[in-house]
């Protein structure tokens, strides 16, 4: 099989040659910029300053020569413009606070004040930052820019739709070349079209609009899904409704080379629990993700990737008939998340996209063995018939330690090659 050949076999539940992995196709299974950086040299790869897909996170983007050697079966692709409205169309050399140099769009504009990192939307400086690097921090934090109240009387649904507009040709002509050119590799193409992800709290504050109106704090959004019920409702409505002309233009333009879209990283658990109950996922979130997918699967090859982090599994069965075939990351330290009920309760219906070793613990704080151990078991458990591709619990941070990150990569290898 080759690599697109087992992505789609898992998706399928069959069991393919090996376990498919992914390394880096989206922005919640990426690796920071250190370690992607840490990772081509160990390798004995060329050495010069890695190039940043996602500025918000710092995740750097996985080279061809980088990809072969840590074996990912996966290429991502995203749209030229960042979450901070910036195009990734030239680039510039920027030496971060932890003193390396990595490849930044050139227009993205950042600026240095108390200690801290500041970046604009679409690189203008003469409005407010939209996000900031802390001090010894090494990503970007959302600064929410609407300080008064929100005026229940004036509120406008297009105010929290400025962001979602129909693709323009532009856009199509980009998404058509970098399509065919991730298909070419023979890796299986994810692709972050963006515009589906309803209520995701990271696109929440705006960060790409200069002055961003609408319900833009994460509070108030959250309070918003109780409260004003009929408004995010109506919001999710028209949102949908843009997505699904966007998408067949999408698919007009590139067809089935894609083979996973990444719809939505809308997170609703916590380490202990949910952020809404499965009758408010229903009610609330349900009808327009079903009308997304459904759209899919009618129409397209694709399979429909859906990020949440925490305590999920009280959702499973509603993500399930809300038409999505993946769940990313399957934290399995999170409550109720036990890896092999997951995987008998759930396997034969969704694509387990994650749950490969476990981020806030011994990934985070153990030894090269206990991660490789932990690497086999979590294989062992998941992997069987399908319904499973290799990745870590989020992304890989920078705080990692390396040896550990090379502990997993090196035990996947043997466990593939077998």
């Amino acid at each position: 099989m080759n690599c697109r050949d087992r992505v789609r076999a898992v998706l399928s539940h069959r069991e393919a040659d090996r376990i498919a992995v992914d390394f880096g196709s989206t922005a919640v299974t990426g690796i920071h910029c250190t370690i992607v950086e840490k990772l081509r040299k160990h390798y004995g790869l060329d050495e010069h300053p890695v190039y940043i897909h996602d500025p918000f996170q710092m995740l750097g983007y996985i080279e061809p020569d980088l990809a072969d050697v840590i074996e990912t079966d996966c290429i991502g692709v995203f749209g030229e413009e960042n979450i901070f409205g910036v195009r990734a169309n030239e680039w510039k050399e920027v030496r971060m606070p932890w003193g390396q140099t990595v490849m930044l769009p050139a227009k993205m504009a950042l600026v240095e004040k108390d200690a801290r990192l500041y970046t604009y939307p679409g690189g203008d400086t003469s409005v407010a930052p939209s996000a900031v690097m802390p001090e010894f921090g090494f990503f970007f934090d959302a600064i929410e820019r609407c300080s008064e109240e929100v005026d229940d009387e004036t509120l406008s649904v297009d105010d929290n739709l400025e962001e979602f507009g129909l693709i323009s040709e532009y856009d199509i002509a980009y998404w058509k070349k970098i399509v065919q050119e991730a298909a070419s590799t023979g890796r299986s193409v994810v692709a972050s079209f963006g515009g589906t992800g309803l209520g995701d709290i990271a696109f929440v504050p705006g960060m790409q609009l200069k002055h961003p109106k609408g319900i833009r704090g994460v509070a108030e959004w959250y309070m918003s899904t109780v409260m004003r019920t009929d408004f995010v409702k109506l919001l999710f409505d028209r949102q949908t409704d843009i997505a699904l002309v966007n998408l067949q233009k999408l698919y007009d333009a590139v067809g089935n080379q894609v083979d996973v879209v990444n719809i939505c990283g809308t997170d609703f658990g916590t380490q202990n629990g949910q952020f809404c109950s499965e009758e408010t996922f229903r009610n609330l979130y349900l009808p327009y993700y079903k009308k997304v997918n459904d759209w899919i699967h009618e129409h397209t090859e694709w399979k429909t990737f859906k990020h949440s982090c925490g305590a999920v599994r009280p959702l499973i069965d509603a993500f399930v008939d809300a038409g999505f075939d993946i769940l990313n990351p399957v934290q399995i330290n999170a409550s109720g998340m036990e890896p092999s009920a997951l995987k008998r309760d759930f396997g034969d219906r969704v694509t387990f996209w994650g749950g490969g070793v476990d981020t806030q613990n011994e990934f985070a704080h153990g030894t090269p063995q206990q991660v490789s151990d932990q690497v086999r078991y979590l294989c062992d458990i998941f992997g069987r018939d399908g319904g499973f591709v290799f990745n870590t619990i989020h992304n890989i941070q920078a705080n990692v330690p390396f040896e550990n990150v090379v502990s997993m990569i090196e035990t996947l290898k043997r466990i593939r090659n077998v």
